[in-house]
């Protein structure tokens, strides 16, 4: 099992009402899990329950058939974190958004944490800025002792790359982020970043 990073693509007035409503968030990550939803809704506490309060109607969220496209990174998104910006969990602008960037969605914990939401501008800061990255400036920075000392997940980077090539690892899923940005920017829309 282990920590993947996953990512959805939505649009604008979806990703407004998503904040206004995290626990929405269920909606477009899991569409087929009613229940995820209904857990993360508020309960109705006892006072409401003495005093007739009554617990926020369950909402219905429909989404466009050009959103909600969905990719994930496996376990190598920690990796291409620190092959983009040489840090752990750190880094500037948007070269960083993949652990730094957008918005926390809540606080609707939709497996370690709350996804985080970059806006359609945001997502076209963090193509821009991974446009220029090659695979070989990538390798150049590749320093599995480093990555090590810094605890950089999954613990693989050691490993004989003639029997486990963790760095073609990421560069294989550095492939799919930047498709899935690029993407997402060119239909001008939203993208949410969460670890399940």
């Amino acid at each position: 099992m282990g920590m993947c990073l996953a990512m959805s693509s939505l649009n604008t007035a979806t990703l407004q009402r998503v904040m206004a409503d995290p626990p929405l968030v269920w909606r477009v990550i899991a569409p087929e899990d009613p229940e995820a939803y209904e857990m993360a809704r508020p309960r109705r506490g006892l006072l409401g329950k003495i005093f007739g309060g009554k617990a926020a109607p369950a909402q219905n969220l429909v989404l466009g058939e050009d959103e909600v496209q969905n990719t994930d990174l496996d376990k190598a998104w920690h990796g291409i974190h620190y092959l983009l910006t040489g840090t752990a969990y750190q880094g500037e602008g948007p070269i960083s958004y993949l652990l730094t960037g957008g918005e926390d969605v809540g606080d609707v914990d939709v497996g370690y944490g709350p996804a985080r939401a970059l806006s359609p501008a945001e997502v076209h800061e963090f193509q821009q800025a991974l446009a220029p990255v090659t695979p070989e400036d990538l390798r150049a920075r590749f320093n599995p002792a480093e990555m090590k000392t810094m605890n950089i997940y999954p613990d693989i980077w050691d490993r004989d790359p003639a029997e486990d090539d963790s760095l073609g690892y990421c560069l294989d899923y550095f492939k799919v982020l930047r498709n899935f940005v690029d993407e997402t920017a060119f239909r001008k829309q939203a993208l949410l970043i969460y670890l399940t």
